[in-house]
């Protein structure tokens, strides 16, 4: 798996657990809808670190506490 489509699962697993839509978390972070849709949509899209640290800010979550997951343990070497 990539960095990008981890970034995404793991959005979808704060949504699924927060019982909300993407267009909700859109709301709650100040992101503009098609920011989020291009990282859920978008197979190479490479959100900025300031954009997850929004999307962290809105779930009231710290940065650690996204990138803590089993899914961030299975990424792909990027520089090949």
């Amino acid at each position: 798996m990539n960095i990008s489509k981890a970034v995404k699962q793991r959005i979808l697993e704060l949504c699924s657990e927060r019982h909300i839509t993407i267009n909700k978390l859109s709301t709650i972070c100040g992101l503009t809808q098609s920011t989020l849709n291009n990282i859920m949509h978008r197979n190479e899209s490479k959100p900025t670190v300031a954009t997850i640290k929004k999307i962290c800010d809105g779930l009231e979550i710290t940065m650690a506490q996204f990138f803590t997951s089993p899914i961030f343990e299975e990424l792909e070497q990027e520089i090949k």
